[in-house]
């Protein structure tokens, strides 16, 4: 796990920062906020921000979004900051912790950071024969290409990968293609030299080189338009990229891990998607079943999400009455594992005790 710590390095954060190191997170340091934006923006990738909660993390945040880097925020300081606390949640901080630091606080921070990179919770047999097929190949170095309909759990499955692959100890970099306007795109992809158009005030590292030595993901793969497919192909062949105004070709070494939702071989049939850029992504396929398919993994997921809930909101334990997980079990979730998370979280808050029942649902 890489942590970045911004502030000044005074007794308090520094022993948090030691705490880390012996947690086992990659710890590296930002004197300020515009000393981490550029660090960041130049290509340091971090799984987590520790922020001193009197610094602007107001201004860090909407930086991050500007810059359009996806890294949690956990502000901390000491009890006479309550309001500057305050603020950073609102501002959009994930927690706060107080100072001075208690070892098994910042123990699990890291542990809920690492687990988010990379569980992967199963029980049917349907998911279990992909999850063999995934634990078969992440080893190797050969490109995935995960299919399956919205909400299956692509990017789960893309991190569980990872974690178990030799490039484990290096950054794992997502990027959603559809997200990102196609004139952004490129820009996001491959980065940019200074001047390369209007606004590129200084040279930006892009996804390619942020995973140096890891893996990237590119999410929504289909959604890619045909100019900017032939340059990722030559990405993928050569594992060369060019910068969006460079004069020479940049070296890359990751791996490349794509998703969609869609059919390619029949975006390709219809020809919105290169055939040979198939071939180099679709090495191996590992397509998710909808969740309608595999029931067994329902009651696991529900149960894991109730308690995950429950713990997030400061609320006793809850748990699911047999009715209510029987309504679970046959429901036929068209948005997957994202809709019962959903339905779940909901469900949590509207129970009016620790049985959640049907009508919660």
């Amino acid at each position: 796990m890489r942590l970045m710590i911004v502030g000044a390095l005074d007794g308090q954060l520094s022993q948090a920062t030691k705490l880390a190191m012996d947690g086992g997170a990659k710890v590296a340091h930002a004197a300020d906020i515009d000393i981490a934006l550029a660090s960041l923006r130049g290509g340091r990738g971090a799984d987590l921000l520790l922020v001193d909660v009197l610094a602007d993390i107001p201004r860090l945040i909407a930086g991050l979004e500007n810059e359009r880097i996806y890294v949690p925020v956990v502000a901390c300081g000491t009890q006479s900051n309550a309001a500057a606390a305050v603020n950073a949640i609102r501002a959009g901080a994930k927690e706060y912790i107080p100072l001075p630091p208690d070892a098994e606080l910042i123990a699990a921070i890291i542990a809920a950071v690492a687990r988010e990179n990379a569980d992967f919770l199963y029980r049917d047999p349907v998911m279990a024969r992909v999850v063999k097929l995934a634990d078969q190949v992440a080893g190797s170095e050969a490109s995935i290409l995960i299919t399956g309909e919205s909400g299956t759990g692509k990017e789960v499955m893309a991190k569980y990968v990872h974690a178990r692959s030799r490039r484990a100890d290096k950054p794992f970099i997502s990027i959603n293609c559809a997200a990102i306007p196609e004139q952004l795109l490129e820009s996001e992809l491959f980065g940019h030299e200074k001047g390369a158009f209007t606004g590129a005030v200084g040279r930006r590292i892009g996804k390619f080189e942020e995973a140096s030595g890891g893996t990237l993901l590119l999410d929504e793969i289909s959604e890619m338009d045909g100019r900017l497919q032939a340059k990722l192909l030559r990405a993928v062949q050569e594992r060369l990229i060019d910068r969006v105004g460079g004069a020479r070709p940049v070296p890359v070494d990751i791996r490349i891990i794509a998703t969609s939702n869609r059919d390619l071989a029949e975006a390709v049939k219809q020809g919105t998607f290169r055939e040979d850029l198939l071939f180099r992504l679709n090495v191996v396929n590992l397509k998710l079943p909808p969740l309608r398919e595999r029931p067994g993994d329902i009651a696991a997921l529900s149960e894991y999400f109730v308690e995950k809930y429950a713990k997030a909101n400061g609320l006793d334990e809850r748990r699911l009455s047999a009715a209510a997980l029987a309504d679970l079990v046959a429901a036929p979730w068209p948005g997957n594992v994202r809709e019962l998370e959903n339905t779940l979280h909901r469900a949590v808050l509207l129970s009016d005790g620790p049985e959640i029942g049907p009508d919660a649902i």
